[in-house]
């Protein structure tokens, strides 16, 4: 592992000594009457050939500009933009060594007649302080394209196979349209389903907390958040989609969505539904729901299909936004869903001793079905210039019925049976939730200070009534066997509210320091009832009282804190520190006696982050944190927990808090006039004092478990990955390679005797894309995963596992009108048990043909056309081994129609120009 992370620092820094190679192009530019310095003037160079942005950078306060780039031998023109002023341009023979080009001056636009408009070029890109702005309209994209598209014309931005987007480097977490949500945080919506035409600007920021947002904040986070905005001439209108298809095996799928758009106010709604393991809907229109459910989204945004067994799911949902005059914004969203799904596991477990090896054989029925309603609505408030609120409430609820059949059998290594368990169980439960965050914050007028209040409150409550009939067989000693016909009522009601106070004071241009508290306080209330079955009564009235409990959990605490920023040309630190005192109260009610645990802590935290911008495109960023934890009240109580007949639970009341250490280091590199970059990162946890269970058996192989502090555990991980993208006329290759490790250090106690395991993991990825014009699209990957662990004190030392991972996907748009998809992917486990297939291809095929202009396709599908498709997995932990299949999804056909409806307020002449005027 060290030869690994050797490796990985000598490519950094190969990597950065080649660097030293660029070239810089400098120079000021000015007001030629005034001779006043222009601040945000956008200075860029292109291609004299095609117009191909090379580089860009803007000007500071004083005007200055220095552009970091690759040597360029063929000629380019040196553009400046800023608005009211005439353009600059300047041909030169190429870009051969670095310069210095002095004072570069513009003119202001001056009309000697009214009615006489001078037109100037609009920058492709602009910088307007940490904002990123592309215009749309400079990017050449088809009449028919949506957002999607449209960014992958972007210099600086890629969009992967499975739709992750980056831009210069940075995953991009938010995507927003003209400032707010578009149903999902992630945007999977927006961009498939956006005409490109209708967008104005595409602005690039670092993602912000609303905490950040509002208080105006440096962003410490290390993803990038995207802004749409429309064009004012068609921000009204409609679009939507609707899909609709039956196969083989009574599959089926349904779903529509429809946009509405007046200015300010847009309203969508959302339905699906589907037996084919998608929870949301299809946001491709090649592979639909297949390939694994990637390409299926959810209202809350979330992938599918990805789960165990075979789902059946229905949505409903609304979205609502608005400008309720000049300072109130709203946001409201309303989703209905129902899953069912339904499995079938088996799994072989091997439990590691000291002295030898328990072998578990498990198998399951199981069906779930939830039933969901959820309801948010997001508020901001501006009452003055300086002062604003943010509010932010979440309902819901949810009702679900979980039936259960399984068994498992138990014996040693030599093949001695230790116990079978048989169990038939059938649960339902009801949660209601509410959630809310009011944000305040005040700015100042001294530059940068500011008071921001956030209060957050959290209250949920959930009911169960479970009815378990089971029978537990013990072999190798005079245990009396565990027969249970029971009835589990339970009620779990939790409530936390938390207060942050937070006051920023400037020292300087470039200093800030922060002071504070937050106010914490926490309650949770378990109150657990089980009941024998009476055979006199026929009914179950016979409190069980080793099997019922009364339990409180109460948690106050304040936490002053204080921290700095300190932010100079291109250097930002943060350093935050607290001291948490707490007033922790845990309450149990067992078998008619009264444990009580109070206990007072005071608990430091402390963190800091440095993050050094070599230019917009390369940055350095380090991270530390220092932190404690609590246990929770079920590990820490002393009280039998009996619920599982082969594992009895009780907490350990001597335990103390966790402390860890967490560092991170990451750097960033994206050479924007080659669009290829890199990215490397080093993250660890140390664990001064941690919370592990630790397990005896006895000889019919039954645990007794509890908790203890262990200390010295780490885990490390290190990773980088390069991709570059090449474009030639009609070819475009996208390629990258990456290769992640990690290297685990963990400890713990099995029947009275320390163990420890040491887990190693490495996993190279390489992949290619290629796109022929509009016509064809090559995609194949190969991925690797290694896992080895080691074990001390274990009757086994070594364990290791490889999987081998091969996809390739196939787009053809030709002829006209004609999409012919294909996803081919193969598995291979070199290590799974024998009961359990090592390897499965899996191939998915997709034709469509569209019509009505191309509104409507009629399309033909097959998922897993080799019946192959399996889930064998197999899982190392530092205790045991499990290899596990569950139900998948399996061949079927489908025939499915989809249409496409749209109109925007926008001039039809003025459409048909906008794609000559592009670069």
């Amino acid at each position: 592992m060290f030869r690994f992370y050797f490796f990985l620092l000598f490519l950094f820094l190969g990597f950065t000594a080649s660097a030293q190679n660029d070239i810089v192009i400098k120079g000021t530019v000015v007001d030629i009457n005034t001779q006043l310095p222009m601040e945000l003037a956008t200075v860029y160079f292109t291609t004299v050939k095609d117009s191909t942005i090379i580089e860009y950078a803007t000007t500071d306060k004083n005007g200055f500009f220095s552009i970091s780039t690759k040597k360029y031998d063929k000629p380019v023109f040196l553009k400046i933009n800023y608005m009211g002023y005439q353009p600059y341009f300047e041909e030169e023979k190429g870009l051969l060594a670095s310069k210095d080009y002095g004072k570069l001056y513009l003119l202001e636009n001056v009309n000697a007649l009214d009615n006489v408009v001078v037109k100037s070029e609009a920058a492709p890109i602009t910088m307007k302080k940490d904002t990123l702005e592309f215009n749309a309209s400079s990017y050449k994209v088809r009449p028919d394209s949506n957002v999607e598209t449209l960014l992958k014309q972007l210099p600086g931005v890629d969009v992967d196979n499975d739709g992750k987007i980056t831009v210069n480097g940075k995953q991009v977490t938010q995507f927003l349209v003209n400032g707010k949500p578009f149903f999902d945080k992630d945007g999977a919506i927006a961009l498939k389903n956006l005409p490109a035409e209708i967008i104005k600007k595409v602005q690039v920021s670092d993602y912000k907390t609303k905490k950040e947002e509002l208080s105006k904040q440096e962003s410490t986070s290390d993803y990038s958040s995207i802004n749409l905005t429309i064009d004012e001439k068609k921000n009204k209108g409609f679009f939507g989609k609707i899909v609709g298809g039956y196969g083989s095996d009574d599959r089926y799928e349904s779903s529509l969505i429809m946009n509405f758009f007046n200015n300010q106010r847009k309203i969508s709604i959302l339905a699906s539904s589907n037996n084919i393991n998608s929870t949301g809907f299809s946001m491709d229109d090649v592979f639909d729901n297949m390939g694994g459910g990637r390409n299926s989204k959810g209202l809350s945004g979330s992938s599918s299909g990805g789960g165990k067994g075979i789902t059946q799911s229905n949505l409903v949902g609304f979205n609502y936004s608005d400008d309720w005059g000049k300072d109130l914004a709203a946001t409201a969203s309303y989703d209905f869903s129902n899953t069912i799904n339904e499995n079938k596991s088996k799994s072989d477990q091997t439990s590691f001793l000291p002295t030898g090896n328990i072998q578990t054989s498990s198998e399951s029925n199981t069906r779930n079905e939830n039933t969901g309603n959820n309801a948010n609505l997001e508020l901001v408030y501006k009452i003055n210039p300086t002062t604003q609120i943010f509010v932010l409430p979440k309902l819901s609820q949810s009702r679900s019925n979980n039936n259960s059949d399984s068994s498992s059998f138990s014996e040693d290594e030599n093949g001695q049976p230790l116990n079978e368990s048989n169990s038939k169980s059938y649960t339902e439960s009801t949660n209601t939730s509410f959630n809310n965050v009011i944000n305040f914050n005040k700015a100042f007028e001294k530059k940068n200070r500011n008071l921001s209040l956030v209060l957050i409150n959290a209250n949920t409550s959930s009911d169960s009534d479970a009815l378990n009939l089971s029978k537990t067989i013990f072999y190798q000693d005079t245990k009396p066997n565990d027969d249970r016909n029971q009835n589990t009522k339970k009620n779990t009601v939790s409530d936390s509210y938390s207060l942050d106070v937070e006051y920023t004071e400037p020292i300087t241009d470039s200093l800030r320091v922060r002071f504070g508290s937050d106010f914490d306080w926490a309650s949770t209330i378990n109150d657990e009832k089980t009941f024998n079955f009476d055979p006199g009564t026929q009914s179950y009235s016979d409190l069980n009282l080793s099997l019922s409990n009364y339990i409180t959990s109460k948690q106050n605490s304040i936490s002053p804190k204080v921290g700095i920023t300190w932010q100079k040309n291109k250097f930002t630190v943060n350093l935050d520190s607290r001291t948490a005192i707490v007033d922790y109260n845990n309450h149990s009610l067992y078998l008619n006696t009264t444990t009580d645990l109070n206990q007072k802590y005071v608990l430091p935290y402390g963190g800091g982050q440095i993050r050094y911008k070599f230019n917009k495109s390369k940055n350095l960023t380090f991270k530390y944190d220092y932190s404690n934890t609590l246990p929770t009240s079920a590990q820490l109580l002393p009280v039998l927990n009996l619920s599982n007949p082969l594992n009895t639970i009780i907490g350990n009341p001597d335990l103390n808090p966790i402390e860890k250490n967490s560092a991170n280091f990451s750097f960033r590199n994206f050479d924007f006039r080659t669009r290829s970059g890199y990215s490397l990162f080093v993250k660890a946890d140390y664990y001064n004092n941690d919370v592990v269970s630790t397990s005896v058996y006895d000889d019919s192989g039954k645990r007794t478990t509890t908790y203890a502090n262990i200390s010295g555990t780490y885990i490390t991980s290190v990773g980088g990955n390069w991709n570059q993208s090449i474009k030639k006329d009609a070819h475009v290759l996208r390629y990258g390679v990456g290769l992640n490790g990690s290297y685990s250090f963990d400890k713990g106690y099995t029947n009275a005797v320390l163990y420890n395991a040491k887990s190693t993991a490495i996993t190279p990825k390489v992949y290619l894309a290629y796109d022929y014009g509009e016509l064809l699209t090559i995609a194949p990957s190969y991925s690797l995963s290694y896992n080895e662990t080691s074990y001390e004190n274990y009757s086994r030392d070594a364990t290791s596992n490889v999987i081998h991972k091969i996809n390739l996907q196939t787009t053809s748009y030709w002829p006209e009108n004609l999409v012919f998809g294909n996803d081919f992917g193969y598995t291979y486990n070199s290590n799974i048990s024998s009961d359990f297939k090592k390897d499965f291809f899996l191939w998915n095929t997709s034709l469509s043909y569209g019509i009505l202009d191309k509104k409507m396709f009629v399309k033909v599908k097959v998922y897993d056309v080799l019946n192959q498709n399996q889930s064998a997995t197999r899982t190392i932990s530092s205790t045991s081994i499990r290899d596990e299949e569950n139900t998948v999804l399996k061949r079927y056909v489908m025939f499915s129609l989809s249409y496409k409806i749209g109109n925007f307020m926008s001039d039809k002449k003025e459409s048909k120009k906008r794609g000559k005027e592009r670069f």
